[in-house]
């Protein structure tokens, strides 16, 4: 898909889209033993909603020369991440958990309008209501790559699991890993909080897969639920 390929997941073929992928139809192919089989996927436009959100005298609410200075080389470090060299799968699917009871998530894909001003991109994770200092669990095993303080995520655990696959985990009261560290599936990586550009304590969790941002309930729900397409 879209010039690259990459091998099935325990003998199915996963083909991500990304939340900003232009409605269209994207050509597909799979491999097997014989022939290549080509189908389509439908992209429909979005329906996302639109939300107001005042974030009150913080930092991220009116960024300064200097702040915007900082979020540019993070930029440059999130790139390499999401350019790094792609290895065998550490996970199955359904993923686990990022914090456990885990509530419903919410507001994937929406676009955003903070103090008047509307946000860069949408939404592209999910936001859970966890109270504050609640747990947060990596979803499988996988190598941090990023476990730091950035200016508009806050404190964030970024894990890479194989496959092309990146968990994110924004908005901590604190981080309990280190970049370079190897984790295991429910291992704690941080703390539930409110730092970054938060209006109170939630986690943001998101998921990219293949470089596609999606929304993380496809992948924490029991796959047979991922809409399936047929040569």
């Amino acid at each position: 898909m879209n010039k690259h390929s990459w091998p099935a997941l325990e003998e199915t073929c996963y083909y991500p889209v990304d939340l900003l992928q232009k409605p269209g139809l994207i050509k597909i192919t799979r491999w097997g033993h014989g022939p290549g089989e080509s189908a389509h996927i439908s992209v429909e436009p979005s329906s996302y909603e639109t939300q107001e959100i005042e974030l009150g005298d913080i930092p991220q609410a009116n960024p300064s020369p200097k702040d915007l200075k900082r979020n540019a080389r993070e930029q440059v470090l999130l790139n390499k991440v999401w350019k790094r060299k792609v290895e065998p799968a550490k996970f199955t699917l359904p993923l686990g958990p990022p914090a456990s009871p885990l509530p419903e998530g919410r507001d994937f894909g929406a676009n955003r309008v903070f103090n008047g001003k509307p946000a860069g991109q949408p939404h592209t994770g999910a936001d859970y209501a966890t109270p504050v200092d609640t747990p947060v669990l990596a979803v499988a095993d996988g190598k941090v790559v990023i476990a730091e303080d950035l200016f508009f995520p806050g404190n964030a655990v970024f894990i890479d699991h194989g496959d092309g696959l990146i968990s994110m985990s924004f908005h901590l009261s604190e981080i309990k890993v280190k970049a370079g560290q190897q984790v295991k599936k429910g291992d704690t990586v941080g703390l539930v909080g409110t730092t970054g550009r938060s209006t109170g304590p939630h986690l943001f969790f998101g998921v990219r897969w293949h470089g596609a941002r999606i929304n993380p309930k496809f992948l924490l729900e029991d796959p047979a639920k991922i809409p399936a397409v047929g040569p």
